[in-house]
């Protein structure tokens, strides 16, 4: 996942649960000025908004949000922040390994997808942010461009080197490697103690009562059968972790479904289209792309939070795209639409004129005027969703039936 964006505002690390603007009965909108009006369908209970800062790591930052709702659903009142910059930092390790192993045949950068997580906390186990934030370069807020440097440079030069002198890698590499995440993110942690009590990754891992075998990647696209696993290929799929093929309408149904079962949803999406506007707390498909204006350019990493854009759909409802299978397929296959960010679906609403939208919850801090959250359309929602993934009880009986699940 490439997207990346420095917030304005930071977040304190308490896991203390919030609603700011959603907790009303009232109509919402989506900014002053605007005559949007959001009506509550669901809308379930998450962690406060953070910054993913200059990094890459959005699918962290998101499934970790994503799993902080999941322990709030099972109990646990006021869940302690997990670090994402663990699941970072172990995600790095697995790739560079499996880097070295295609010969530099596949992608190596700070993008990853939500099977990572599982991938992490099934083979090192997972620790509360409080005891490592990752921030061991002297910084307040994530940047990992400088660190990405150096950790390219490394498994590049290794790869270059064996590859000109046909001599084996030493048994060195990987300390090495571990020793720069060691510099820019702090040492790796093998135990720690907290809230009084001693554990290693693995048994906090357990302790929070997350089993990575109850959740599944739901995705749409034609060019995979119906009703089977599949593995998406997008570059940042480095773990190739599966999806479940449904058709359209399924995802959507499956989205809300669980949503409105007290489910929330991770989502992984393309956000580099006009109608996306983290600004504007908008995510819209409209017919008409010629009200939307589009001030400056979006940077290679989204760094800037995107180019500015203006547009009276953003002000009022306007007629939107109908998205059809093929429509959507044509998106994907002439790569339209890309893997572009990964975010944190935790409500339902309707406008004032019956559309439905997915209230999702960013990474890029609070400076928007829904803090930190944005309406996504339905209409954007089937057009530019990559997969989503959930608590497998949250999916309808008879759509796990059809998945044979």
């Amino acid at each position: 996942m490439k997207n990346l964006y420095l917030a304005l505002t930071v977040f304190s690390l308490s896991s203390t649960i919030v609603f700011g603007q959603f907790h009303t009965s009232e109509p919402l909108t989506n900014g002053e000025g605007s005559k949007y009006e959001f009506t509550k369908i669901a809308h379930l209970d998450a962690t406060p908004v953070q910054s993913q800062g200059y990094t890459g790591t959005c699918w962290s930052f998101s499934a970790l949000s994503f799993f902080e709702s999941e322990m709030i659903r099972m109990g646990t009142e006021n869940p302690p922040l997990l670090s994402e910059m663990y699941v970072a930092r172990k995600a790095y390790e697995g790739k560079a390994e499996k880097y070295i192993r295609m010969d530099g045949k596949i992608q190596f950068s700070q993008g990853g997808t939500f099977p990572d997580i599982s991938y992490v906390m099934k083979t090192f186990g997972i620790v509360p942010e409080e005891i490592y934030d990752g921030l061991s370069y002297g910084m307040e807020t994530h940047n990992h461009s400088e660190l990405f440097a150096v950790l390219d440079g490394a498994v590049q030069g290794m790869l270059d080197h064996s590859k000109s002198t046909s001599r084996p890698l030493t048994n060195a590499w990987k300390e090495a490697f571990n020793g720069i995440l060691d510099a820019y993110l702090g040492e790796d942690i093998t135990e720690f103690e907290f809230e009084g009590k001693k554990y290693t990754p693995k048994s906090y891992a357990k302790k929070t009562g997350l089993v990575m075998e109850d959740y599944i990647s739901l995705t749409s696209f034609s060019n995979h059968d119906w009703y089977k696993p599949c593995i998406l290929a997008i570059p940042d799929n480095w773990s190739w972790g599966t999806s479940h093929n449904i058709k359209l309408d399924e995802l959507m149904s499956a989205t809300e479904y669980a949503l409105k079962h007290g489910y929330t949803v991770a989502w992984d999406a393309d956000v580099s289209e006009g109608g996306f506007s983290f600004g504007n707390g908008l995510a819209i498909n409209p017919v008409d792309l010629s009200t939307l204006e589009v001030s400056g350019s979006d940077s290679p990493y989204f760094s800037d939070g995107g180019a500015d854009k203006k547009s009276n759909a953003f002000l009022s409802p306007v007629e939107e795209v109908e998205v059809t299978q093929e429509l959507r397929q044509e998106g994907y296959d002439n790569k339209k639409t890309q893997d572009d960010h990964l975010m944190h679906i935790v409500g339902v609403y309707k406008d004032q004129e019956g559309t439905k939208y997915f209230l999702v919850k960013n990474s890029w801090g609070t400076s928007n005027y829904p803090e930190g959250y944005l309406y996504v359309s339905e209409s954007y929602f089937k057009m530019k969703t990559i997969s989503v993934y959930m608590h497998k009880d949250g999916v309808a009986k008879s759509m796990l039936k059809k998945l044979n699940l």
